[in-house]
C-alpha cells in the first residue's frame, strides 16, 4: 500500500464512518478499484483508521463523555450482542465476508431499500424517546440490530440508528447514540484485530498507519458535524438512494 492509497482510504473512511452508507463497504470497494490486494496489513489498516475516526466523536463529545458515566454504561451494554457475534464469527467475517466484494454490493443495495422503507414508516419516525430513559432491553435491542453490520456493506451507523428508532428514540437521539455506540465497538474490534495480527509490520507500514489515522480523524470531524446538522432538517432517503445507485454501478463494473 502506497502513501497516496492510504490517504485516499483514510479520507473515504473518515467521511463515511458515521453516515448510513457503510464505511467498511466503501473501503472494500475502493481497495478493489485501487488494485490493493487483501493482506494482513491492509485488513488491519482498515480497522485502525476506523478507530481513529471514532476518536473524532470522543473529541467532539468530550464534555458529555467525561461527565456522564451513564453514556459509557449504555454504550457497553448495547455493544454486547455485536461483541459476542464478532468474537465467534471473527474468522468468517475477516476471511470470507471481507474477501467477496459482491457481498458488499448486495448489502449496500438491499440496505438502501430497507433505509427507504424505514424513512417511509411513519410509526418508527415518531419517536420522542431520550437516551437517559433507555431500558436494558432496549439497549440490547439496539445492539442486536447493530450486530447485523458485521456483514460488510450493511453499515454499522445505519444499523445502530435503525435500532435506536425501533426502540422509540427520536431521530437526533438515535444518531447521537450511534456515535457513542461506535466507541466500544471499534475499541474492542481494533484491539482484538491487533492482537491477532501480531503487529508484525515494517517501519514503512507503521508510518502509513500513522498517516491514515491522522487524515481519518480530521475528515471524521467534518462528517460528524455535517451529519448532526443534516438530520435536523432531512431524512435518510438521500443516503438510501446513494447506496442503491452505488451498488448498481459497482455491480455492473464488477460484472464487466
Amino acid at each position: 500500500m502506497t502513501i497516496i492509497q492510504a490517504l485516499i482510504l483514510s479520507l473515504v473512511e473518515g467521511l463515511t464512518e458515521f453516515l448510513p452508507i457503510s464505511s467498511t463497504g466503501h473501503l472494500i470497494l475502493v481497495q478493489k478499484f485501487l488494485s490493493i490486494n487483501p493482506t494482513e496489513f491492509s485488513k488491519t489498516f482498515d480497522i485502525v483508521i476506523q478507530l481513529s475516526a471514532i476518536m473524532a466523536v470522543v473529541w467532539l463529545y468530550r464534555k458529555i463523555l467525561f461527565t456522564k458515566i451513564k453514556i459509557w454504561e449504555q454504550a457497553f451494554i448495547a455493544f454486547i450482542p455485536t461483541g459476542v457475534i464478532g468474537f465467534f464469527l471473527y474468522k468468517i467475517i475477516r476471511n470470507v465476508l471481507f474477501e467477496n466484494p459482491f457481498i458488499t454490493v448486495y448489502s449496500l443495495f438491499f440496505g438502501g431499500l430497507f433505509l427507504l422503507l424505514i424513512d417511509n414508516w411513519k410509526k418508527i419516525n415518531k419517536g420522542q424517546g431520550r437516551l437517559e430513559n433507555l431500558s436494558l432491553k432496549r439497549l440490547l435491542t439496539i445492539g442486536l440490530v447493530q450486530s447485523i453490520s458485521v456483514i460488510p456493506g450493511v453499515s454499522r451507523s445505519a444499523a445502530a440508528i435503525i435500532g435506536g428508532l425501533s426502540t422509540g428514540l427520536s431521530r437526533s437521539q438515535a444518531v447521537e447514540f450511534s456515535f457513542f455506540l461506535a466507541i466500544p465497538t471499534m475499541l474492542v474490534a481494533t484491539g482484538f484485530d491487533l492482537l491477532n495480527s501480531g503487529l508484525f509490520f515494517s517501519p514503512q507500514e507503521y508510518f502509513i498507519l500513522l498517516i491514515g489515522c491522522l487524515f481519518s480523524f480530521l475528515s471524521s470531524l467534518l462528517a460528524v458535524k455535517f451529519f448532526i446538522e443534516f438530520v435536523k432538517k432531512h431524512n435518510f432517503s438521500s443516503f438510501a438512494v446513494y447506496r442503491i445507485i452505488l451498488a448498481l454501478i459497482v455491480w455492473i463494473t464488477l460484472k464487466i
